[in-house]
């Protein structure tokens, strides 16, 4: 599954500096606006610690982790939404992907030029936000346009849900509210809602890049964005790219977890960040672990069995008979598929079975 997160924010917050951490995709990470002028994509593995502890029992002959795509986009400006700077290549690349980074510069620093002269990430993130805003407003109004007439004279139970659906999304943002802080009840709206793909309606997870020093609490920036979003459900993560940077660089594992050590971490920012990736585009992981490889497969949460077999192989959904499941505590708990089995903790599903983080799963199928 290539699903991607795009990293956004203003010139100069630290996207590249992050994206490089993140990625072996060297971006250009300069002190000056567009450095990064097309979108580097780097493919990122998603930690888990889980898919060790499987490998330690099953001696495979390989490991494979999960991965995500990370997009790093051009740093946006005022008037994005009418193609000042890169807005219109922003705008593009931004809406290919599946849920938004939005990195904001939380630290004080004059070696480094603000695009606005001065820090205040609430003001930057509304910069973006409005940008963002302007542009949905845009596509909401040339839809109304095209439904409105159908929806209030012909009679088209379709075109008045499309409408009324296009009516609640102008009010919000019009409002300066985005698109994803609109909620529908009925599944027919729901998909109307889905099938437009704004821009605000991608979930969000805010990135306060601090100093080393505010690394692990934050500091008064943070404070404000966090006060600017709290009504939004969005997640806020706190990393100091520029040490993060620093961590990438050290070669082996022990000098990391030496350096996050004395910084007071227990845990990397860029391993934080990728593991909150994955949850905000709403997946999960399955393994399947035998001697030629221990894997770790991305499905979206909620799929059932079949699906998530179509996941390795499309034969697999189209011909599935059932799962075999093993819970990971009952794999580590015993050691081993057979002595799981002769505990009687294999479990035999059908078709209807929803599928679990950290499932163990063996697909059977005839084609």
């Amino acid at each position: 599954m290539a699903l991607q997160c795009g990293i956004v924010g203003l010139p100069n917050v630290g996207k590249s500096t992050l994206f490089n951490c993140l990625s072996n995709a060297k971006a250009q990470a300069a002190n000056f606006p567009f450095c990064t002028i097309e979108p580097n994509v780097g493919v990122i593995t998603v930690p888990d610690e889980r898919l060790n502890r499987l490998a330690e029992l099953v001696h495979p002959q390989r490991i494979v982790p999960t991965t995500v795509e990370i997009v790093d986009i051009a740093g946006l400006v005022k008037g994005a939404s009418k193609g000042e700077g890169l807005g219109n290549k922003f705008l593009a690349n931004i809406r290919e992907t599946d849920a938004i980074i939005h990195v904001l510069r939380c630290f004080d620093d004059d070696n480094v030029t603000h695009v606005d002269g001065s820090v205040n990430p609430v003001r930057d993130k509304e910069i973006i936000d409005y940008e963002l805003q302007l542009k949905d407003l845009e596509t909401i109004e040339s839809r109304i346009q095209k439904v409105q007439k159908q929806a209030q004279t012909g009679g088209d139970k379709a075109a008045k849900q499309t409408y009324d659906v296009l009516v609640r999304y102008k009010e919000a943002l019009e409002q300066g509210r985005s698109a994803r802080t609109v909620t529908f009840d009925t599944k027919d709206e729901q998909k109307i809602a889905r099938e437009l793909f704004l821009l605000t309606s991608k979930p969000v997870m805010y990135v306060c890049n601090v100093d080393e020093a505010s690394a692990v609490k934050g500091n008064k920036y943070v404070e404000m964005v966090r006060e600017a979003v709290k009504d939004e459900s969005a997640e806020i993560l706190i990393v100091a790219a520029r040490t993060e940077a620093d961590i990438a660089e050290l070669e082996t594992y022990e000098d990391r977890q030496m350096f996050l050590a004395e910084v007071g971490l227990e845990e990397s920012g860029v391993a934080r960040l990728i593991k909150s990736a994955y949850k905000l585009l709403n997946l999960e992981t399955y393994f399947t672990a035998g001697v030629q490889e221990v894997r770790a497969w991305t499905y979206e949460k909620g799929w059932k069995a079949p699906q998530c077999a179509g996941v390795i192989h499309t034969d697999f959904e189209k011909g599935f008979i059932r799962a075999e499941v093993i819970k990971f505590d009952d794999f580590i708990q015993y050691g081993s598929e057979a002595a799981v089995k002769e505990a009687g903790k294999l479990s035999v599903e059908g078709k209807e079975y929803v599928v679990q983080d950290g499932d163990i799963m063996h697909f059977r199928f005839n084609v």
